[in-house]
């Protein structure tokens, strides 16, 4: 039978895809027109600000109420600066500085800048407590391991944005944090045990008034035994809307990830997360192509003539998408032209106001940007530095050969992101040597070569994760045997400060981060 028209465009409204390039093509506009509710921007859409405000006046051009998404968590998941690194720190450093009006402010500048680019809602923050240091998605991206000090600074992160007209998204609920499976690959299990723990942000963040809700594709068998949170009534209508109270916006992680579309297909997957309780379907990050936009469509309407997803559910997900939309339209945000309610300048008049809560420590924010900007003056406070020796002395006493072991890295980040040491601290002490080695790269003869290379200069190894990654353990030891007196630093989450003669964790790999870092080693901190 024919799907109506009515029918289809209902479909559409609950739609979030992706799509390729700088400018909205063709099929995007059309179906924009045709009431399609909203589009995930990615690094692969964005060129700078001007462009990016162009580019979302465009779509809403043709349709004034778009909702235009973004992953912008800053530090390791930015999509606004993917190309240069982030100005601001992860998550995992804020919850180390744990100064939640610095949280907040940060959050603040983030929001102005996503309203005046005309970004609608992001994506961030990230609520999962990560308490497995293992996990390999999560790690920075999430504010720390203690429930109540993620739930602190996912509210802070909320109150920022939202004070710019940007709806938050906290993410990813129920908790991604205890699980040891990236679910773009797999579906991750989470266990009983630390349940209600995980829960806390995402509950304080509701009570908050956050405005939307991002799931994630895991597996609770204390509340569903067989469906992926995304997939489950149990988790989204049950636990979600029932027991936690959440009226908002419900949003699907990438449905495109093997957790949920593995078993049903991306179309079948997106049909089911609506009938399960979700509000918008997010595609894109790998399907950025109008016949994915499409099957999806039909498919969740195709879901309705089948008796799989009630047509009243559907109408009320697509409800619930307008509300946002009318709320990011009144609330300041540049959908209505204006800067957002933060406005320029909201670092300074918001870090007055943080100053005035939690005295003068993060009062430094209002006059940040004259040093370098707010989110060095986070990444500095971040970092940690723990000497077993006094050999090298710090400040380093010449320009060293610095050695950037690159792990891959997980779907969730650019892998073009540029990040490290070697390039700040070149800045600072010219003649810096740099070496960046990948796992098939740093074998014992390369690292023999780098050791005589070396010679007669500082060395600073830099790792990150080093942890869960055997290669870059081996690689490490080998150069601390030759090299007793040699500096690490970790840029990722820091299991050890037992490595090296000075062990420096920045607790993020931001572009801040290996900025702050090198100013540590040059002195110039």
């Amino acid at each position: 039978m024919p799907l109506s028209g009515d029918l289809l465009r209902l479909a559409d409204a609950v739609l979030f895809p992706g799509f390729a390039g700088h400018e909205p093509p063709d099929w995007l506009r059309r179906r924009l027109g045709e009431g399609l509710a909203g589009v995930a921007l990615f690094s692969r859409n964005i060129a700078g600000p001007a462009q990016v405000a162009r580019l979302t006046a465009a779509l809403r051009a043709e349709n004034p109420s778009v909702l235009v998404g973004v992953d912008e968590e800053s530090g390791e998941v930015t999509r606004l600066e993917a190309a240069t690194g982030s100005s601001r720190p992860g998550a995992y450093a804020l919850g180390v500085a744990d100064d939640v009006a610095m949280t907040e402010a940060l959050a603040a500048e983030l929001g102005a800048d996503l309203a005046r680019s005309g970004i609608t809602i992001d994506f961030a923050p990230s609520a999962d407590v990560n308490s497995n240091p293992d996990n390999p998605v999560i790690g920075l991206r999430s504010f720390g391991a203690d429930p109540a000090l993620v739930s602190r600074h996912a509210g802070a992160f909320v109150r920022g944005l939202q004070s710019a007209g940007v709806a938050a998204c906290v993410k990813h609920f129920p908790g991604h944090g205890d699980t040891a499976v990236d679910s773009h690959h797999g579906v991750p299990e989470v266990a009983a045990d630390g349940f209600k723990d995980a829960l806390l942000p995402f509950a304080d963040a509701v009570r908050e008034g956050v405005k939307a809700v991002m799931t994630g594709h895991l597996l609770v068998p204390s509340y569903d035994g067989e469906l992926p949170a995304t997939l489950s009534p149990k988790v989204l209508t049950g636990l979600l809307r029932g027991e936690l109270g959440f009226q908002g916006v419900i949003v699907t992680d990438a449905i495109e990830m093997a957790a949920v579309a593995g078993a049903y297909g991306i179309g079948g997957a997106a049909a089911r997360a609506i009938a399960a309780g979700a509000d918008a379907i997010c595609v894109g990050g790998e399907h950025a192509d109008e016949s994915t936009a499409a099957g999806i469509r039909d498919a969740i309407a195709a879901a309705v003539t089948q008796g799989l997803l009630p047509e009243e559910r559907l109408a009320d997900a697509a409800r619930r998408v307008r509300e946002l939309a009318a709320w990011t339209a009144s609330s300041g945000s540049a959908a209505t032209g204006s800067q957002g309610r933060a406005g320029s300048g909201a670092i300074a008049a918001t870090g007055a106001r943080s100053g005035a809560r939690s005295g003068d420590r993060s009062g430094a924010l209002a006059g940040a940007r004259g040093d370098g900007g707010a989110g060095l003056v986070a990444a500095r406070r971040a970092v940690r530095v723990v000497r077993r020796s006094t050999t090298p002395e710090l400040p380093l006493a010449g320009a060293p050969h610095v050695v950037e072991l690159a792990p891959e890295m997980n779907l969730a980040i650019d892998r073009h992101t540029p990040w490290g040491v070697g390039e700040p601290l070149t800045r600072l002490l010219p003649g810096t040597v740099v070496t960046r080695l990948g796992s098939g790269e740093a074998t014992g003869p390369a690292l023999e070569r780098l050791i005589g290379a070396a010679s007669g200069r500082p060395l600073v190894v830099v790792v990150r994760d080093v942890h869960r990654h055997p290669w870059q353990e081996e690689a490490l030891r080998h150069l601390l045997s030759a090299r007793r007196d040699t500096v690490v630093v970790e840029m990722g989450l820091p299991a050890r400060s037992d490595l090296g003669a000075v062990h420096i964790a920045t607790h993020g790999s931001a572009r801040v981060c290996g900025q702050a870092a090198a100013e540590v080693l040059a002195g110039s901190l």
